[in-house]
């Protein structure tokens, strides 16, 4: 069994103290997050987990903010009953609805209905929000789309109700894999294949959309391999990143002469659109 070591973060002020707590932990491997009203848990798999973790994470010296914590070790169980008790519904735009089976319908033109794990990407966190406001504004009829780093599923969900087909949607944790199947299932999907993997699966791939919410040095690492699999006149759809990460996300996609189309931000967390 995989256990995991959790971290219980107090922080002062709140915002944007968890939203950057959060991105510098995403950058050290801390691969799920809870939010609460005091802060955030921060959960890592134990085998990436070492005693120095928290050496580089800036914030925890940093004097605007007071940041307080506890850690324990947590078996892999009962995440279900987590997630019910700190999974709230989301709303986009008075459009789409993302919520659990537990909460009542609110007959939003969209509905994704999801039972989370320990996923990340459950529509709290910003950048999957952000990532659904572009989808929006987009014609997905018949187009080929990759979700990268799928998480729960749901932007390939949402992409499918937009008319986007095939959807090929990845991810590399096991439970992100898991739980995309059993989510793309329960919301009636067709078109959506899902694998566990990295970038290595899209080897000879080409996709109209390409969607990836991965924290930025995942993106960064990967670039070359997902501008290489998107068609010519093709968009794809970055998040996982901070305000401050768009010069060096912008630096690395201007090498392969993308032009960046449209930033949407949401509490100092950004994505980006980029047209080919």
């Amino acid at each position: 069994m995989i256990n995991y070591i959790g971290y219980i973060f107090k922080v002062s002020p709140k915002e944007p103290g968890t939203e950057i707590l959060i991105a510098q932990l995403g950058e050290e491997g801390f691969e799920s997050f809870v939010e609460n009203e005091d802060g955030v848990n921060a959960y890592i798999q134990e085998k990436d987990w070492n005693a120095e973790i928290l050496n580089d994470i800036q914030i925890l010296n940093s004097e605007e903010f007071k940041i307080t914590f506890e850690e324990e070790v947590i078996e892999q169980i009962n995440w279900n009953s987590e997630w019910e008790k700190n999974f709230n519904q989301i709303q986009v735009d008075d459009i789409v609805s993302i919520r659990a089976p537990f909460h009542e319908n609110p007959n939003l033109k969209y509905d994704i209905v999801i039972e989370p794990k320990m996923s990340f990407g459950t529509g709290h966190h910003e950048t999957t929000h952000m990532m659904v406001q572009h989808l929006l504004q987009l014609d997905l009829t018949n187009k080929k789309t990759l979700d990268m780093g799928c998480g729960t599923g749901i932007l390939a969900i949402f992409a499918e109700m937009k008319g986007a087909q095939p959807i090929d949607a990845i991810d590399i944790d096991a439970w992100c894999y898991e739980n995309s199947i059993e989510n793309v299932e329960r919301n009636n999907c067709k078109h959506i294949s899902v694998f566990e993997g990295d970038a290595s699966l899209l080897m000879n791939k080409k996709y109209d959309v390409i969607i990836a919410n991965i924290n930025r040095n995942i993106l960064l690492n990967d670039m070359a391999s997902y501008i290489n699999c998107l068609n010519d006149e093709g968009v794809i759809l970055f998040s996982g990143f901070y305000q401050e990460d768009i010069p060096i996300i912008d630096k690395e996609v201007s090498k392969y002469g993308l032009t960046l189309d449209k930033i949407i931000e949401r509490n100092n967390w950004v994505s980006l659109k980029y047209l080919k």
